[in-house]
């Protein structure tokens, strides 16, 4: 048979099936065999060989106390050494290119800093304006719609005292913005009209890593004249589709940080 460096379309079913057993028990904890065979639908004496072997393999463990089974170190492992070759821009790049055509305003991609987001790439639409967006540049967390999804999501404390004030529409009280990232908060994204830069809007929206933590933050930015609020609660869904998909491809398992699981 001639290769063609490409994978094989023919399953085999008992490694299907062992997949489908690690996906039950990723999802449900500690589960007995009967309840891991009520979930995949798999007869339980196959579930029971499959758990021994995934167990000798060191993917499964038996929890002697309990009688039940758990993922065991080595899903860890693979895990790690999957995440490690992610790079975050090239994973993100071909979302924030699709949300950028379908939005037609600029996309830009931040990682949380010490006091303010950083922008570590972006994607510029065809009406790009020059001179706003750059890599490197700080998003200032009190003033910046990526600033304030880290100071909403980041671990990072709220600034204290006066505030600088960009424009005339930049929070500078401190009780105001502690408000505004509650808002933000409650609703999982957040807004800048004209906050940081003159005739600037922008919307931001979360990227969780694998732990549920903060990873990153994606932005949508243009002009109010075209980018006004009716525009941006248009991009909106959109924008959310996007920084969950790349959340998702970070290895987010839709749990955010610190939840009992």
């Amino acid at each position: 048979m001639p290769r063609t460096g490409q994978p094989s379309a023919r399953d085999v079913e008992a490694t299907v099936r062992a997949v489908e057993i690690l996906d039950a028990l990723a999802d449900g904890g500690e589960l007995g065999t009967t309840d891991v065979a009520r979930r995949t639908g798999i007869s339980p004496s196959t579930v029971s060989r499959q758990l021994g072997t995934l167990t000798r393999v060191g993917l499964v463990e038996h929890v002697a106390a309990t009688g039940r089974y758990r993922l065991g170190v080595r899903v860890l492992r693979l895990a790690n050494a999957v995440l490690g070759r992610l790079d975050l821009r090239d994973l993100a790049r071909p979302h924030l290119e699709e949300l950028v055509h379908q939005v037609g305003e600029t996309a830009t991609l931040s990682i949380p800093g010490d006091r303010d987001a950083i922008t570590v790439d972006f994607v510029p639409t065809d009406r790009y304006l020059q001179g706003v967006t750059r890599l490197g540049r700080p998003s200032v967390g009190h003033a910046s719609s990526a600033g304030k999804v880290m100071l909403a999501f980041g671990d990072v404390p709220l600034p204290r005292g006066r505030l600088a004030a960009f424009t005339a529409r930049t929070i500078t009280d401190p009780v105001a913005l502690a408000a505004e990232i509650e808002r933000v908060r409650a609703q999982g994204y957040a807004e800048a009209i004209e906050e940081r830069e003159p005739g600037l809007s922008a919307i931001a929206a979360p990227v969780w890593g694998a732990g549920g933590g903060l990873a990153a933050i994606v932005a949508l930015q243009g002009p109010t004249s075209r980018f006004d609020r009716a525009a941006t609660r248009r991009a909106l869904p959109l924008l959310l589709q996007c920084s969950g998909r790349i959340s998702k491809a970070l290895g987010w398992d839709g749990i955010p940080a610190g939840t009992i699981r």
